[in-house]
């Protein structure tokens, strides 16, 4: 069946069908609805009658659970995010909220039952009292939970709930030194093959990992000397089972056109394929990012270079641009970022040689 939009197919009888999700089964995955009509218009008009009774109908029952929440708002998330974000949403509901918060009513939540919650979050499966999910885990589960919470607020006037959502400290990432850089470097340079080909290019573009791995030699223009960034591939679970996407950039600011330099655009001309390939895996299917990362940590232990993960890089180049003098702005754009601020906060790092170079051009007044 050929698809005409979100969960909607056209069948082989000419009719289109929709599929609207109503429910969980057991197992944890979504429970679909079908509707049909001749035009596609007309089974668009079908799915949103059938959310709008299925909406008056939880209304009309005084109470609202949050499992109630939780699908509808999955319903118009579908519609609005990413296939990779939707994904994470819907396990993030059905692994950690409907098992303990899905049979609640907004009506009986509290503050302290969501602190709670919380709590026994960061302190799960430890019988020590330590450990747990980590601070960022359970950041993204409420900011879910808020989410649902917020739909349920504006869609049923429920009231809203303060809860404490736990701080997440920044850890501060050791990016590859000169000695480091030099010895990776010559090691990709020596041993030229299609990966390591891929990392180099990574090193010096700030690529991620999912926009290097979507990459095709298509995307290359020799003639202006850029790489244009059109699309990423990642893998994404989806209850249980997981599968290789190839979809858009992360935003609207990561679709952009990089700068490559001199020496690294006459290697990639010397190893130029067929513009419909993928870089990489120099076939119409690209190489999945864990299959990188695998391969990534081989090159380190060859090179003799600490085991980093390959996102570091990304960080590193970043670095490595700002102590060659570029300004924030033109940093925060060939990383893909809408903000510079996101470019400072996260992906530039001073060394101890650096501050020592600026120290150093302190000197008393004359």
């Amino acid at each position: 069946m050929a698809r005409k939009g979100s969960n909607i197919y056209k069948r082989r009888d000419g009719r289109y069908e929709g599929r609207v999700p109503v429910g969980y089964r057991e197992n944890g995955s979504l429970k679909y609805k079908s509707v049909y009509a001749r035009t596609l218009s007309e089974v668009r008009e079908k799915m949103a009658q059938f959310y709008s009774v299925r909406q008056e109908q939880t209304v009309s029952s005084l109470k609202l659970t949050v499992r109630e929440a939780a699908e509808q708002w999955l319903c118009s998330a579908k519609l609005r995010v990413k296939e990779s974000s939707f994904a994470n949403y819907s396990n993030i509901v059905a692994k950690h909220i409907l098992p303990t918060l899905g049979g609640e009513y907004f009506s009986g939540l509290t503050t302290q039952k969501l602190n709670n919650f919380i709590h026994s979050k960061l302190q799960y499966g430890r019988l020590d009292g330590h450990g747990g999910l980590s601070a960022k885990t359970v950041r993204d589960i409420m900011r879910v939970y808020h989410s649902i919470e917020q739909y349920a607020v504006q869609e049923y006037g429920v009231k809203s709930t303060n809860f404490t959502i736990p701080k997440v400290e920044r850890k501060q990432l050791n990016v590859l030194n000169f000695a480091e850089r030099k010895r990776l470097e010559q090691y990709l340079l020596h041993n030229l093959n299609s990966t390591t080909l891929a990392i180099l290019l990574c090193l010096f573009t700030g690529l991620r990992i999912g926009e290097l791995c979507g990459l095709t030699w298509g995307d290359i223009d020799f003639s202006a000397g850029t790489l244009s960034v059109r699309r990423t591939v990642q893998r994404i679970n989806r209850r249980g089972s997981s599968e290789v996407i190839i979809s858009s950039p992360k935003s609207k600011t990561s679709i952009r056109t990089v700068p490559i330099p001199a020496f690294l655009l006459k290697l990639l001309s010397q190893n130029k394929k067929d513009d419909r390939l993928f870089l990489i895996s120099g076939t119409a299917k690209p190489v999945e990012p864990r299959t990188i990362q695998y391969r990534f940590k081989a090159v380190l232990k060859a090179c003799q270079v600490r085991n980093i993960p390959f996102h570091l890089l990304r960080h590193t180049y970043a670095t490595v641009c700002i102590e060659n003098g570029f300004d924030a702005k033109t940093l925060s754009e060939l990383l893909g970022h809408a903000d510079a601020s996101i470019t400072l906060n996260r992906y530039v790092h001073s060394s101890m040689q650096m501050k020592q170079d600026y120290v150093s051009r302190l000197a008393l007044t004359a």
